[in-house]
C-alpha cells in the first residue's frame, strides 16, 4: 500500500513539474525532458524496417510476372481500336522506333500480353474490326499480322504464342483524316501493371470523332432524296459504313456484297448491348457455303455469317445455287427476302400472289420471286415499320428486279424489329459511349 502511494504521488508530480520545465531552461528540465523521450534505438529500428519494407502488390499481379508499371497508352490512342478483354499492357515505342512496323515514322506500336491462345485472339479482332466497319486485307498466312484501314486509321495486328502466354501487338498509324480529328482520350484507366479490362470504347460524339464513314466526313449526302438524309447521317455516325472516301454515292447501285456487309455492321451496331441478336461472324476456317465466297474473301465473315443464321438464301438452306454473286447489283426483292428476317425473327407467313395484291395493291405482283413473296408479305404486316414504305415510299409497283441504290438500302437499315419491338441507329446513338 506504502509503494502504490508512492508511484501515485511521483506521477502526480511529474505532471505538475512539466509545463515548468517546458518553460525553463534549467537542466533538471532538460534531464526529465530527455527521460521521457523515446529510446534512439527503437526510432532507427522502426525507421529502418520501414524503409525496408515491400513496395505494395496490386492483388493477382505476382512481382515474377507483373509487366511494366510505367508502360501506359498514348493519348492518341484511336478509340476505334478494340482493346482485347484481360490483355496486359507491357511496352509501347512510338513513332520512329516503331516507325518500320507499318513503314511509317508516325506509327506506334504496343505490346501486350494474355493468357489466351493467339487463335483465339486473331480470331476476335477479325470479327470485331469486321463488324466494326474496318477493311481488312486479303487474309495471309495463320502467322502473318492481320492488316486493317479505316477512315485513313491503318491497324496491324499479330499474336503470337510464347511460354504459355499470346504476345499481342498492336501497331496503328493515325493518317491524314484521323490526324485531324480532335484528340479524344480513350475510355480507359490502367490500373497498377497496366491492366486494361474488357471497359466500352470510348468512341466520343460523330462531331468530335467521327467514326468510319462518317456523317462530318461525307460531303454528297444532301444529293440523296430528301426523306432519306437523316437516315444516312444516323448510320454513319453510328460508324455502319467503311469507306475512306469522302463520297458516299447515295445513287449509285449498292452490290450484294456491300449489302451484305452493311446489314451486319448496322445489325449489330444498332444491337451493340444485346448480344443475342447479333450476327455472329464465321471464321476462317469454316467451310464456306459459297463457291465464290472463300475463306480468304474480305467480307467471308459477314457473308458467311448470314448464310449460317440462315438470313440468306444459300446452299446451307436449301437453296440450289452455289454462288453467292457477290458483285451483282442488289435488287429490291433481295433488299427485302434479306433484311425481313432480320426484323421479325420468327417463321415468316404463307403468301401468294393474290394476298400480296390484296395488301400491297402491287400491280408487277406476279413478277415477284416466289422465295421473296413471304418476306414482301410480311414487311407488309409490320405497318408503319415497313422497308418497303420506308425506303420508297408510297407505290403500287414493287419492281422487283429493279438494282437499289445505296441510300435506298441504308435507309431499310436504319431501323431493326417489329411493331411490338425495334430499335433504330438514333435510338442506338443515344447509348453509344461518348468523350468524357
Amino acid at each position: 500500500m506504502l509503494r502504490l502511494k508512492q508511484f501515485i504521488f511521483l506521477g502526480m508530480a511529474t505532471v505538475a513539474l512539466l509545463p515548468l520545465g517546458s518553460c525553463s531552461n534549467s537542466p533538471w528540465a532538460s534531464q526529465l525532458e530527455n527521460s521521457l523521450a523515446a529510446d534512439p534505438r527503437l526510432q532507427g529500428t522502426n525507421s529502418e524496417a520501414s524503409s525496408e519494407a515491400s513496395p505494395e502488390i496490386s492483388p493477382g499481379i505476382s512481382p515474377e510476372t507483373s509487366p511494366d508499371s510505367t508502360a501506359e497508352l498514348p493519348g492518341n490512342f484511336p478509340a476505334e481500336i478494340p482493346r482485347y478483354p484481360n490483355a496486359q499492357l507491357v511496352a509501347v515505342t512510338e513513332a520512329d522506333e516503331a516507325g518500320a512496323a507499318l513503314g511509317s515514322s508516325s506509327s506506334v506500336q504496343t505490346k501486350w500480353e494474355t493468357a489466351d491462345p493467339a487463335a483465339e485472339v486473331q480470331q476476335f479482332y477479325r470479327e470485331t474490326l469486321q463488324a466494326a466497319g474496318w477493311q481488312l486485307a486479303t487474309a495471309a498466312g495463320a502467322d502473318e499480322p492481320l492488316r486493317a484501314t479505316k477512315d485513313g486509321l491503318e491497324l496491324s495486328v499479330a499474336a503470337q504464342s510464347q511460354a504459355g502466354s499470346t504476345q499481342l501487338s498492336l501497331d496503328y498509324k493515325l493518317g491524314d483524316i484521323a490526324a485531324a480529328s480532335p484528340d479524344v482520350s480513350p475510355d480507359v484507366s490502367p490500373a497498377e501493371g497496366g491492366f486494361i479490362g474488357p471497359m466500352p470504347q470510348n468512341s466520343g460524339s460523330s462531331a468530335e470523332n467521327p467514326a468510319g464513314g462518317s456523317a462530318a466526313n461525307f460531303t454528297d449526302l444532301n444529293q440523296a432524296p430528301a426523306e432519306l438524309q437523316s437516315y444516312l447521317a444516323d448510320l454513319a455516325k453510328l460508324g455502319v459504313f467503311s469507306t475512306q472516301s469522302r463520297e458516299f454515292k447515295p445513287n449509285a447501285e449498292i452490290s450484294r456484297r456491300e449489302y451484305a456487309r452493311w446489314l451486319v455492321s448496322a445489325n449489330n451496331s444498332i444491337y451493340a448491348n444485346q448480344p443475342a441478336r447479333k450476327v455472329r461472324l464465321a471464321a476462317a476456317t469454316d467451310k464456306a457455303a459459297f463457291q465464290d465466297i472463300s475463306s480468304t474473301d474480305p467480307d467471308f465473315g459477314a457473308i458467311q455469317g448470314l448464310a449460317d443464321a440462315g438470313v440468306i438464301p444459300s446452299p446451307l438452306s436449301g437453296d440450289a445455287s452455289p454462288l453467292f454473286r457477290p458483285d451483282a447489283p442488289l435488287t429490291r426483292e433481295e433488299l427485302i427476302l434479306w433484311k425481313v428476317p432480320m426484323d421479325l425473327r420468327q417463321t415468316l407467313p404463307s403468301a401468294s400472289i393474290e394476298t400480296i395484291q390484296q395488301t400491297w395493291g402491287f400491280q408487277d405482283t406476279t413478277k415477284i420471286d416466289p422465295l421473296a413473296m413471304r418476306a414482301v408479305l410480311a414487311d407488309y404486316q409490320n405497318g408503319d415499320l415497313a422497308n418497303i414504305r420506308r425506303a420508297f415510299g408510297y407505290t403500287r409497283l414493287f419492281q422487283p428486279k429493279k438494282s437499289v441504290s445505296r441510300a435506298e438500302a441504308a435507309s431499310v437499315l436504319w431501323q431493326f424489329g417489329s411493331q411490338d419491338n425495334s430499335l433504330n441507329a438514333k435510338d442506338a446513338l443515344q447509348f453509344k459511349p461518348t468523350a468524357q
